[in-house]
């Protein structure tokens, strides 16, 4: 099963400065990933090619990474997700500069199931969640800041109450 999934969002600042956001994933100071209501990004060292890491369940590694444009994920977890995911920056024609996240992935085995049913809605509200942020910084507000539906919301409960006490916090 073919998964084409792409969310964007056009920013008032530079693709200077939308990029400095993409180099701080998985880092100390990351500006980006919506971490304090998803379970945090990380990697095994600084973001480079080659670096693993993921957030909850998923895996994946650096496959390309061009710092201040462009970093793509290749997936290595869960089972049946073959593909990845990335980010990139580009100028706005009208003015700004776009940032935009797409993940493109052939679904098979449990995953046929899972990403329609579990990770999916998860990942949409997550990615929203994130391009909030990146607003946020750029523009002081969020115009339409992005809300969770009522199936996120029942995923996100029942995984806060199936999650280690350690990693409940960030769940649900």
């Amino acid at each position: 099963m073919p998964v084409y999934n792409t969310h964007e969002r056009r920013l008032d600042a530079s693709p200077e400065e939308v990029g400095a956001l993409i180099d701080t994933l998985a880092s100390d100071d990351d500006r980006l990933w919506a971490h304090g209501t998803w379970p945090p990004m990380f990697m095994d060292g600084p973001l480079a090619v080659g670096a693993a890491g993921g957030h909850g369940p998923v895996r994946y590694s650096v496959e390309q990474y061009v710092p201040g444009h462009w970093v793509r994920l290749r997936f290595s977890g869960p089972r049946g997700f073959d593909g990845f995911h990335e980010f990139t920056v580009r100028p706005d024609p009208s003015g700004g500069t776009v940032l935009a996240h797409l993940l493109a992935m052939r679904a098979h085995g449990p995953a046929r199931l899972s990403w329609p049913l579990v990770f999916g809605p998860l990942h949409d509200a997550l990615l929203e969640d994130s391009l909030d942020r990146a607003e946020l910084t750029f523009h002081g507000s969020v115009r339409a800041p992005a809300r969770w539906s009522p199936w996120v919301r029942l995923l996100r409960s029942a995984l806060a109450r199936t999650a280690p006490a350690s990693r409940r916090q960030t769940v649900g």
